[in-house]
């Protein structure tokens, strides 16, 4: 009879460790968190590069009017030292 409870305890004890250890689905979790994860962070990554892209343009285009305006008044500037 004690064997039995014995048996019994032992059964009990490997189910419980059983289902504790999940069967290694903890790697598929980690994978997925880890993929969306990246996949949240790249996005952030393009979205602060479109930001950073919009405002290098802009800058570019104010920079190439300044430029244009400076040609045009040198080129005022000297047209009128030639008369």
């Amino acid at each position: 009879m004690k064997n039995v409870i014995k048996f019994g305890f032992l059964a009990l004890a490997f189910g419980v460790f059983a289902v504790a250890c999940g069967n290694g689905s903890t790697e598929q979790k980690a994978d997925s968190t880890a993929a969306a994860a990246t996949q949240t962070i790249d996005s952030a990554a393009n979205a602060a590069n479109a930001a950073v892209n919009a405002a290098a343009d802009s800058a570019k285009a104010t920079v190439d009017s300044a430029a244009s305006a400076v040609k045009a008044a040198a080129d005022t500037a000297v047209k009128a030292v030639k008369k």
